[in-house]
């Protein structure tokens, strides 16, 4: 149509089609449209950047990650000395946890910390070493008001043959034994072929608690997150809060006129819980729209389950999802664990699992998984507060071939772990991450990292179920810890004051 016959009012129309047309396609998130409206290449991913990943901590940091972040006209920079500086502290003029901002050196504000600390209280910090230490590595993202840091040995258990890779697992303990135990039952494993695994779920979760006037309502809201329609509109919104995170369901408890509402969701390759709760937040924001007398109690309401023994991650799993299984041979059995599979099987019926069902365990149904997820995690800069649901596993033991050889397994529901943010990127913890080939973020393929990272967790778990069980049925259990596991030394002639 020629453009001198278009009235005004039909050109005005022509106009806010076209800004519709744009508006909508942006809101779906098309990449090259976001980028001509914001003039940001959103393709180009910082993948060495803390930025979207999960901070393993459910509590804002007390320190900004940069010092000069602080407004100088509030925070003054401390003048003088470390020993003027130390009486202000325990004199109570200047606050402990503004030490880093106002002395602008994180190291020398833990040295001083730590002075105050020893003269507040009295007591001696003299075996807690303090130097040697990034202490900037760790602001405003692992620990605030450090005095020091605890040292931990690391050991090294295999190779794990696990999917036809060899791993060696690095473990942080303090306790004798338990990397011997694993790295024999790594070379039970390796002699008879390997051990595979397969991740069956992978979805963090985070479940608000929301209230209403009436149960009524509440079952209203459930009822309206579980239309297909309605959860399509809610994926859209939770979606745009991170480059990675992608709802995948969501599950909705009522008790009264009280909601709890479980979203689930994948995370790349970070842990996940923080960007979850970022994505809750956004779709509760949206919910106020057509739910305005809905109160929300807490962003997290224990129906997540973050952090303790619950049923729901034992049944619909938490974080990565894993089972992993080994044949092992009679002859290995024999030589190698030095005991018999029927005498394995046995225990493992009467120990694991009746004997965990007498005592009511809730995903306990195990010899001491916890034991090597602890150590792997301490390793490797997870949240060791996690390893309460992340040790949940079911160990299976059958005799098969004529009974004469072995089938292992461990079945993990809720192994919650990830390769950047948090922990992971300390030095220390961040060279075991590399040690295993899944440090950072994997470009090719998002969180394929955090996935063989939860694999490798549950071979190292099979490996460690096959020895301890082989020691018992054996009768090797309290001579190996007697002879591992005390110290003659008496540390009450240490000299530690």
């Amino acid at each position: 149509m020629p453009l001198h016959v278009i009235t005004l009012s039909e050109l005005s129309a022509i106009v806010s089609l076209l800004a519709s047309i744009g508006y909508l396609i942006r809101f779906f998130g098309i990449e090259f449209v976001k980028s001509i409206f914001t003039g940001k290449n959103s393709d180009v991913v910082d993948w060495d950047s803390g930025d979207d990943v999960d901070v393993v901590t459910d509590c804002p940091p007390v320190v900004p990650r940069d010092p000069a972040r602080y407004n100088e006209a509030v925070v003054e920079k401390l003048e003088g000395d470390d020993e003027e500086i130390v009486k202000a502290v325990v004199e109570g003029r200047t606050a402990s946890y503004l030490l880093e901002s106002k002395v602008g050196d994180c190291k020398r504000a833990a040295g001083i910390r730590r002075e105050a600390l020893q003269r507040i209280t009295g007591k001696s910090l003299a075996g807690l070493p303090l130097d040697g230490f990034d202490y900037e590595s760790i602001l405003g993202q692992c620990c605030e008001m450090p005095v020091g840091y605890i040292q931990i040995p690391v050991g090294i258990a295999g190779p794990l043959l696990l999917d036809g890779k060899e791993y060696s697992v690095p473990m942080a303990t303090t306790e004798g034994c338990l990397v011997a135990s694993t790295n024999r039952g790594c070379k039970a494993i390796y002699l008879c072929g390997g051990a595979t695994s397969v991740v069956l779920r992978d979805g963090m979760t985070r479940a608000p608690v929301v209230r209403f006037a009436t149960a009524k309502r509440a079952a209203e809201l459930k009822f309206f997150l579980e239309e297909p329609m309605n959860f399509d509109i809610v994926s859209v919104i939770f979606n745009k809060s991170s480059r990675f995170a992608r709802l995948q369901g969501i599950k909705c408890a009522v008790a009264g006129k009280n909601l709890y509402v479980r979203f689930i969701c994948s995370t790349g390759d970070a842990m996940g819980m923080n960007m979850v709760s970022k994505g809750v937040q956004n779709v509760l924001d949206f919910l106020h729209t057509d739910f305005p007398d809905m109160d929300v109690i807490g962003i997290s309401g224990n129906f997540c389950s973050d952090k303790k023994p619950a049923a729901v991650n034992w049944i619909d799993g938490r974080g990565k999802s894993v089972v992993c299984e080994a044949i092992i041979t009679q002859e290995v059995v024999r030589k190698v664990l030095k005991t018999e599979v029927a005498a394995l099987v046995e225990l493992n019926v009467l120990k694991n699992l009746t004997g965990s069902a007498v005592a009511g365990s809730l995903g306990g149904f195990n010899a001491h998984a916890s034991n090597i997820v602890s150590a792997v995690y301490i390793a490797t800069g997870q949240d060791p507060a996690q390893n309460v649901e992340s040790s949940q596993c079911i160990t299976m033991m059958e005799a098969v071939n004529d009974g004469k050889d072995l089938h292992i397994s461990v079945t993990m529901p809720s192994i919650e772990v990830g390769t950047v943010g948090g922990g992971t990127q300390l030095a220390s913890q961040s060279a075991c991450l590399n040690l295993l080939g899944v440090k950072g973020a994997n470009r090719e393929s998002p969180g394929s990292n955090s996935r063989l990272l939860a694999t490798i967790v549950a071979g190292s778990v099979l490996a460690g179920e096959l020895s301890l069980m082989s020691a018992l049925a054996a009768g090797q259990l309290v001579k190996s810890h007697m002879k591992y596991n005390r110290s003659s030394k008496d540390v009450t002639k240490l000299g530690i004051p």
